[in-house]
């Protein structure tokens, strides 16, 4: 099976199930200057033999945002990844965070454990629009296939990580197929050439190898959604950070409002931005409006279309068109 290598295609998948692929590139950044720093294992080994088994080595992962990039999407791309997203004060997460330990310790690398930290991590939890915790996600194939909240009893964790690993043994290369043999992966170097133009910071190469992919074929939803978030990505890396202050200065400047909007989405600020292109439309008409919906509608695009905070503002956007 060939299939794009990851960065860009997939970051951008799993950022649009979650919140956009926005997100994933301000922490990716992040991710570059510190990929070579790795925390050791949460848990200490135990001080004699009677006690559970220590977490192997890569089995479980303190992850910040300067590391997401790495220890979750990309490593996602091979083997299932389970993010335990807690913090110190949590009681139920005292009792949950060592059963996942212990678990992924006895998986013999069939899934990892990436832990986060909420309080030191709070774009993380943005991220995963985190309501409560614990919150356990699972990531595979760069995306977020399954997730539940509270300290569930071992036995229904060990099933539900089982249910996991049994539906993506056909689909990940690090989890083994039903001969026990990891399925070799092949890259599709059209997919390289494009993501290593993304991760060296040259948006039109990779729009450009992007385009070649959908040239010949059209139908490509990788390369479709790849190039969309490279598109918005090279745009927003030009936006001023003052763009905000100047808008809301000027509500009637329509460039500063689309400025003002695109940097509110790259922080994260989601419903920020679509809030203030949805009243820009109340205040414009004619060509303007046209040109405002337009923009409000392409950033609709870096997401999943059944994300609530896409269907609300579709539901805005109409009532105020109409």
């Amino acid at each position: 099976m060939t299939h794009p290598r990851g960065s860009a295609a997939k970051s951008a998948a799993l950022s649009a199930a979650l919140s956009g692929a926005v997100d994933l590139s301000a922490l990716k950044a992040r991710a570059d200057a510190a990929r070579q720093q790795r925390p050791a294992p949460s848990s200490p080994p135990p001080a004699d033999g009677d006690g559970p088994p220590a977490p192997s080595a890569g089995a479980v992962l303190e992850v910040s945002e300067a590391t997401f990039q790495a220890d979750v999407v990309e490593r996602s791309l091979k083997q299932l990844v389970v993010v335990d997203l807690w913090a110190e004060w949590c009681g139920p997460c005292k009792q949950l965070s060592p059963v996942l330990e212990r678990l992924a310790a006895e998986s013999g690398g069939a899934w990892v454990l990436a832990k986060v930290d909420v309080d030191a991590n709070p774009r993380i939890a943005q991220l995963f629009g985190v309501q409560s915790i614990p919150t356990i996600v699972a990531i595979a194939g760069g995306q977020p296939v399954d997730a539940f909240s509270g300290a569930l009893p071992e036995p229904q964790i060990r099933e539900w990580i089982k249910s996991l690993l049994d539906a993506l043994k056909d689909k990940l290369p690090g989890i083994p197929d039903a001969g026990g043999e990891p399925v070799e992966e092949q890259e599709d170097p059209r997919f390289t050439e494009a993501e290593d133009a993304f991760e060296r910071g040259d948006f039109a190469a990779a729009k450009a190898a992007y385009q070649r992919i959908l040239d010949a074929e059209p139908a490509n939803e990788q390369a479709k959604a790849a190039l969309v978030q490279v598109t918005f990505a090279e745009r927003s890396a030009q936006v001023d950070p003052s763009s905000v202050a100047r808008a809301d200065a000027d509500p009637k400047d329509i460039d500063a409002q689309l400025a003002a909007a695109d940097y509110e989405l790259s922080q994260m600020q989601v419903d920020e931005s679509f809030n203030r292109l949805i009243d820009l439309v109340r205040r414009t008409s004619g060509d303007d409006r046209n040109r405002v919906r337009e923009h409000l509608v392409g950033l609709f695009e870096l997401f999943d279309a059944s994300d609530e905070r896409v269907l609300k503002a579709r539901r805005n956007l109409a009532s105020a068109l109409f």
